[in-house]
C-alpha cells in the first residue's frame, strides 16, 4: 500500500511539474513568503473501519455462536475547519489544520449459526454515525512554483476525539484516537486568494474499540454481537479544498 502510494505521489508531481510550457503573469507572486497565516477549509470525507473478529464464542449457557463483523460500504461524509500556516523554508511548511468531521461507517454483522430459508447467515446491520474533532500536525513539502500552480505532497499525525455520546447499539469506538496521515494537493494561485485542493488518506495507529460497551448494554442479546470483535482501526480519505 505504501509502495502504491508512493508511486502515485511521483507520478503527480512528475506531471505537474511537465505542465505547460510557457510562463504567464504570477498571481499573488509575494503571497508564499508570509512566516504565517491563516485559512479556512471545507470537504468530503469516506469514513471506514477494519474490524478483527474473534470467531466462535461459547456462551454461558454452553452454547456456540460465530458472528463476523465487516464495515461493508463507504459513507460520504462533510468536513469543515481552519489552519495555521507557518513558513520553515522555500520548500516546508509547518501546519496545523483544526478540522470536524461529519459522518458514518455502516456494519453488517453475519450470524452464522441462523440462516435464512435462502442458505444465507443472518444479517444485522449497524449506522454507526461518527462526529471527530481532528487537530493534525502535518509537514509539507512544495515542489517550484511554475506560472499559477505548485505541487505538493504532506505527511502528519492527527489526534482525534470522537464527540459522539453512549448509545445502546451494537459497537462503539474509543473517546480518542490517532491517525498517521499522508496525501498530496496543489496550490492554485487566483487574483485574490489561493484555492487548493487536496487528497489525504488517513489511517488509525490505534485500537479504536470501546471493549467496555458490551457491559453497558441493556438488551444482553446484543453483548454477543459487541463481543464479536477485539480489535478496530479506523481509517478515512479526504477531500478537501482550502482557501488561504
Amino acid at each position: 500500500m505504501i509502495r502504491r502510494i508512493t508511486i502515485i505521489i511521483l507520478a503527480f508531481l512528475t506531471a505537474s511539474t511537465a505542465m505547460g510550457q510557457m510562463r504567464k503573469v504570477q498571481n499573488k507572486p509575494y503571497i508564499d513568503l508570509r512566516p504565517m497565516h491563516f485559512g479556512i477549509s471545507i470537504g468530503l470525507n469516506l469514513q471506514d473501519a477494519r474490524f478483527n473478529n474473534v470467531g466462535p464464542q461459547i456462551l454461558d449457557d454452553g452454547t456456540t455462536r460465530t458472528i463476523v463483523c465487516d464495515a461493508d460500504t463507504w459513507n460520504p461524509g462533510f468536513s469543515v475547519g481552519v489552519l495555521a500556516d507557518m513558513r520553515l523554508s522555500q520548500h516546508f511548511n509547518f501546519r496545523i489544520t483544526p478540522q470536524m468531521h461529519f459522518g458514518s461507517k455502516r456494519l453488517i454483522f453475519r450470524d452464522f449459526d441462523n440462516f435464512t430459508d435462502g442458505g444465507q447467515p443472518y444479517e444485522s446491520t449497524q449506522d454507526m454515525k461518527n462526529t471527530y474533532l481532528s487537530v493534525p500536525f502535518s509537514l509539507k513539502f512544495s515542489a517550484e512554483r511554475f506560472n499559477n500552480y505548485r505541487p505538493y505532497i504532506i505527511g502528519g499525525l492527527a489526534p482525534m476525539i470522537n464527540l459522539t455520546g453512549k448509545d445502546q447499539e451494537y459497537v462503539q469506538l474509543k473517546r480518542f484516537d490517532a491517525m498517521v496521515e499522508v496525501g498530496m494537493g496543489c496550490d492554485f494561485y487566483l487574483p485574490f486568494f489561493k484555492l487548493i485542493p487536496e487528497i489525504k488518506f488517513c489511517y488509525g495507529l490505534t485500537n479504536s474499540l470501546n471493549k467496555g460497551h458490551a457491559d453497558e448494554l441493556s438488551d444482553a442479546n446484543m453483548r454477543v454481537f459487541s463481543n464479536s470483535i477485539d480489535k478496530a482501526h479506523t481509517s478515512m480519505f479526504l477531500f478537501t479544498l482550502y482557501f488561504e
